[in-house]
Parts: C-alpha cells; structure tokens; sequence
C-alpha cells in the first residue's frame, strides 16, 4: 500500500476506503512455487549475460543483442520451452521475453544456456510495467501472447491483459508493419481478444475470414495446446498488423 493510502485524508484528496479501489489491477496472481537447484543454478550463472533487470529507463536494442536485428518480444513464456524453440528457428530475429514466475525465468535460462541461444533475453517483471517504462516506441516487430491466464469467471474478466489501453500502449511500441499474435483456447477469451482489436485503431486483421487465422507455422505447439486438444477445446489465432 502507497504511502498516500496510508496517510490521513486531507483536505482536497479521496477518503482512504475509496483510494483503495482506485488501486492498479494485475492480470496475473504470482505464484512463485520452489526454485529447483537447476533452476536457482542457471539465474546465478547467466542472469549477468541473458537477464534485464527491470529499471525506468528505455531499453537499447542494439546495444543488449550487440546487433541491430527485429525484435520479437513475448509476454507470458512459462517455463520458455516455445520461446527457446522459436529463437533457434530464427536466429536473425532478436527475442525479449517477460515472465513474472520466477522459476519459468529459470528453467528457461537453464534450457537456452544448455541449447547455446544467443539471440534471447529475459525479463522477471510485470510486463505491463515494462511495456511503459522500458521498451521504445516503434522498436518491435512482433508481440506475441499465447495462452494467457483466460480469467474466464464473469466477475475476473476485468483483469485480463488483452484490454483497450494495453493494446493502445502496445500499438506505440509496435514499428509500423509489426504484428500482434496472439492464441488461446478460451473461445470466450478469443472472442474478448477480437472484440478489443477490432476497437483498436490502426491495425489490420490478417485474417481472410475476418476474424482467426491458421496457427502460423513458427508458432510452436505448446503443452497448452495438447492439453486443450485433449479436452476437446479449440484454439485461436489472431493476427493483426500495425498499418500506421
């Protein structure tokens, strides 16, 4: 709680009870869980050459990667296993990713040092705070999020990422050309994802039909997949393009 929240009403500001309604919302609940030896082991050892600690202070690309490349950034990569898989598919493309679980950093940190990766970094931080403080404006190629928490009881809907200001906040950091993408396999969380972009301005759905597309072919199949596959739900894909 801010030091405002705790400080007696004055004259020209909100009661205490009503501040602590107006505080930020989290669209994810952070469940640290236990660092494995292996886990705790690769943060030690290569947080200094693959981690970002998070700062107020914009990010420069061409100096964390030692190359000007596109950058793909990913919110939301669980134990990294798709996002070590697509930065060893295409290593001419930079990859950020943001996780808030701390042993997801890890595990992903152990398996990219084991496979040699290079052309990826990692963030252990709120990604909507990241977003704001930390990446330049017009300075991504792609944003990904695949398999977001779907918050799906009625009442949690509001603390889902996929809203009108996230997107806003994501179309400035997108250049233009970049892509959105994002899965789940909610088909009520889908529908929310395409309501909100199709309320964005200045993006364009690549999809034919008008609304999902086909899982491109650089998007891995996740554990996530399989298992929706194997309770029989579907999966969504969307795709929009930045047009100005």
């Amino acid at each position: 709680m801010t030091e405002q929240e705790n400080s007696a009403k004055t004259e020209n500001s909100e009661p205490v009870e009503k501040q602590k309604h107006m505080r930020k919302i989290r669209s994810f609940v952070k469940r640290e869980g236990r660092m494995t030896n292996r886990q705790q082991t690769a943060i030690d050892t290569l947080w200094a050459t693959m981690g970002v600690d998070y700062q107020d202070k914009l990010i420069d690309f061409k100096e964390l990667f030692g190359r000007e490349a596109p950058v793909v950034l990913e919110i939301g990569f669980g134990m990294g296993k798709s996002l070590i898989e697509m930065a060893q598919n295409a290593p001419e493309k930079n990859f950020l990713g943001i996780e808030v679980h701390g042993p997801g950093v890890g595990a992903c940190l152990a398996d990219a040092g084991e496979a040699g990766v290079s052309n990826l970094r990692l963030i252990n931080h709120d990604a909507v705070e990241v977003l704001e403080k930390m990446i330049p404006e017009k300075s991504l190629a792609t944003f990904q999020l695949y398999f977001p928490d779907p918050w799906h009881k009625a009442r949690h809907n509001k603390r889902r990422i996929v809203q009108p200001a996230f997107i806003e906040n994501m179309r400035h950091k997108l250049a233009i050309g970049g892509v959105i993408h994002m899965a789940t396999d909610w088909e009520n969380y889908a529908e929310h994802m395409l309501e909100v972009m199709q309320g964005a301005t200045d993006f364009k759905n690549l999809s034919s039909t008008g609304d999902y597309v086909e899982r491109p072919e650089w998007r891995p199949l996740t554990k996530f997949e399989n298992r929706g596959n194997n309770l029989g739900h579907g999966v969504w894909d969307l795709l929009f393009e930045r047009i100005r």
